[in-house]
């Protein structure tokens, strides 16, 4: 099995090291977090750590399952500790030890432990846990493959275009299993089946006791046919009333909840670029995967765009972004990005811009923001594939996403 090097979160992880902090990362199920795990105590083995200074649990292997009750934790892991040296402390999947927190607060005060914590969704890090270890812990929110990582990994560069890789790249799934798959479309499929029950069933109806399954994958298909598209809770309410499946809209919100705690989804509010503020309707979602989208609502020529976007949404999640969509008096810009500096960029997505009409219709709104912060235009074209339009950069969107 090829270990697929995570640079970007190995980074996060090694910066973190030794901090009296407790690091937490979150992602959907197999993104990649227990192999994370694994590089990073082979680095630390690598850097002189003895092995018995290193202790890792993974509850989601039987051989730990008398561990998943947080005393029993407890006991194990300070029995295994070695009183010499830092104890680096790796919990893999801790949702399935209810009252978790309790034992990882336990040791976090301990002067010798390092603690590091994975979750496959986002509500095993709320309520009492936030509380109890509030500004005692960050939080890297882990993603699938980024291009980047599937170009590096996936052997096609030397006989394939990076247009062939991209479209290899959205139909065979980002998840870092698939690349085992060699492309073969129906084990790949057979995969993402069975992960996408799994989140389903486990992570959203096991959580929030739904009766409805059905209704539950109506939302999703609807979500995922919908990718890109201006959404609000009534307008869902409503689809799904007109197919013959009513549903009230605080059902809605709370299955919408549920989707993003399983981080199957996300959701990119809108941002009034004007009054540099945030406004609390009609936001968009974009899927964890864009393979797992084709599987549940199928692949059209019309989507291509939708896709697109989606990718490049996730793209500058993972460089540390928060993404808005851009709202402004008649016009819409797909991104606004901010970063961690509280720094803005703003970002339009297209398949082609090399007819003038779609080329003016896409600088229009960039021309339209009178600040200083910089402009994009992403675009798939190989022909004209960059240019300078008054201080908006038009680059080739995948080549962008081999950038850092």
């Amino acid at each position: 099995m090829k270990i697929i090097e995570r640079n970007q979160y190995l980074r996060f992880l090694q910066r973190h090291k030794d901090k009296h902090i407790i690091k937490v990362v979150s992602g959907f199920r197999r993104c990649g977090k227990s192999v994370l795990f694994r590089l990073f105590r082979e680095h630390l083995l690598a850097q002189g750590v003895p092995a018995g200074n290193i202790i890792s649990i993974n509850f989601e292997d039987l051989a730990y399952e008398d561990l998943q009750e947080y005393h029993a934790l407890y006991r194990y892991v300070t029995a295994h500790m070695q009183p010499d040296g830092m104890n680096y402390i790796f919990l893999d999947e801790i949702q399935h030890v209810p009252e978790f927190e309790k034992a990882v607060d336990s040791l976090f005060i301990k002067e010798n432990a390092d603690v590091y914590i994975t979750g496959s969704n986002a509500y095993f890090m709320s309520g009492e846990l936030a509380t109890l270890l509030s500004g005692r812990y960050v939080e890297l929110k882990m993603l699938p493959l980024s291009f980047k990582e599937y170009y590096g990994a996936c052997g096609l560069s030397a006989n394939h275009t990076l247009q062939e890789i991209y479209e290899r790249y959205i139909s065979d799934s980002s998840f870092p299993y698939t690349l085992q798959l060699e492309g073969r479309p129906q084990d790949i499929s057979e995969y993402l089946s069975g992960l996408y029950s799994t989140v389903i069933l486990k992570d959203v109806v096991g959580r929030l006791h739904i009766a409805d399954v059905k209704m539950l994958e109506s939302i999703v298909k609807y979500l995922f046919a919908n990718v890109g598209s201006l959404l609000s809770v009534k307008k869902i309410a409503d689809a799904m009333t007109s197919a013959g499946r009513k549903i009230d809209s605080k059902t809605v919100e709370r299955y919408l909840k549920g989707l993003q705690d399983s981080f199957l989804i996300y959701p990119a509010e809108r941002f009034d670029i004007r009054g540099k503020e945030l406004l609390k309707i009609n936001p968009k979602y974009y899927v964890v995967d864009a393979a797992l989208r084709y599987l549940k609502v199928g692949r059209h020529r019309e989507d291509t765009g939708h896709i697109l976007e989606n990718t490049v949404y996730l793209e500058l999640l993972r460089r540390g972004c928060k993404v808005y969509v851009g709202s402004m008096t008649g016009g819409e810009v797909d991104f606004v990005a901010r970063d961690a500096q509280n720094r803005l960029a703003y970002y339009q997505v297209s398949e082609s811009t090399l007819q003038p009409e779609v080329m003016e219709r896409e600088l229009k709104p960039l021309r339209k923001i009178k600040d200083n912060y910089p402009k994009y235009l992403l675009t798939l074209d190989e022909v004209n594939a960059t240019a300078d339009y008054e201080g908006i950069k038009k680059e080739n969107v995948l080549k962008w996403l081999l950038e850092e």
